[in-house]
């Protein structure tokens, strides 16, 4: 044992974990249900035991050090892992737990997830909370290895492979539509594959990929459309449109839903494309954990209740 675990306080690593996540004390602080004053008495402890400042102010925000980051994903995964065991010995009651589930999802994953999962918890879970983070990256390996999320929410493709340990399944399944502005000038009632490749295009790419599904489709059939826009987010998406002469395809719930607020007409995509699939990630890892087991039946049911007839 290395003698700075022997005189070090194990709570210190709390406050380690939940700095280095919410990068901000007050958060922090809220999080372990401190005073900030406490928090930050207990940070200067941890940095006189490590020898190290750890984190460093830089306006608003916390900003760890070369030895923080190196630290993060241990200490993260050790108390993810002793949280773990301990929670054998005491069954997740939904009914009364406290505990936080942490969700890595873009805006449209999160915008198909939280309304009726907030109102399903509402009834069963009532003390459970919740924290979403924006997904940088289609499936956040590392997030989910370590513990830092529980779930990453996602669009999954045929064509990808996942590493050892990250576990997927189906979660949502919609179709593509096309949506225009309702006053568009050379679209009225119908949209053809010669109209629709003739117009400029809007696409969403959250990852920054140069090309989606859309675009793979038409290259298999020697065809391809002229994007103009390429957007991160698909709950501007119908605004911009709205506004323009640009056309945009997008899952058929999100245009529907957005159509109220929007004055944007909804067209049947002129060619033949695969349904658009939300997938659900975790780790194998955590999996046989009574919250996790749970929380994962919660979500499949949202799923199989929003299932297409």
């Amino acid at each position: 044992m290395h003698p700075i675990l022997r005189r070090l306080d194990l709570n210190l690593l709390l406050t380690f974990d939940a700095l280095y996540r919410h990068r901000t004390v007050a958060n922090a602080a809220n999080e372990l249900a401190i005073s900030p004053s406490a928090f930050s008495h207990a940070l200067g402890r941890l940095r006189a035991a490590l020898n190290d400042e750890l984190f460093i102010r830089q306006g608003n925000r916390m900003h760890p050090t070369q030895r923080a980051d190196l630290l993060a994903t241990t200490v993260a995964e050790s108390l993810k892992l002793l949280s773990d065991q301990l929670g054998q010995w005491q069954p997740f009651d939904p009914t009364t737990s406290q505990r936080m589930f942490v969700f890595s999802a873009t805006d449209y994953t999160a915008f198909e997830l939280l309304p009726r999962l907030i109102n399903r918890l509402h009834n069963v879970a009532p003390k459970l909370r919740l924290r979403m983070t924006y997904s940088s990256r289609k499936v956040s390996i590392e997030d989910l290895a370590s513990g830092h999320i529980d779930f990453a929410l996602g669009y999954g493709e045929d064509r990808d492979t996942l590493p050892a340990g990250i576990d997927s399944e189906d979660w949502l399944t919609d179709d593509y539509i096309v949506i225009a502005s309702r006053n568009h000038p050379r679209i009225e009632d119908t949209l053809d594959l010669s109209s629709y490749l003739s117009e400029r295009h809007a696409v969403i790419t959250p990852w920054g990929e140069t090309s989606g599904v859309v675009d793979l489709v038409l290259q298999a059939q020697g065809l391809q459309r002229d994007v103009a826009l390429q957007l991160p987010t698909v709950l501007v998406a119908p605004f911009v449109i709205a506004e323009s002469e640009l056309l945009m395809t997008i899952p058929r719930r999100a245009a529907e839903t957005l159509q109220a607020a929007t004055p944007i007409a909804i067209y049947p995509v002129p060619f033949t494309i695969p349904p658009y699939t939300l997938k659900l990630y975790s780790h194998s890892k955590y999996a046989r954990s009574d919250a996790h087991i749970w929380m994962s039946r919660q979500l499949k049911a949202l799923f199989a209740e929003r299932a297409p007839s």
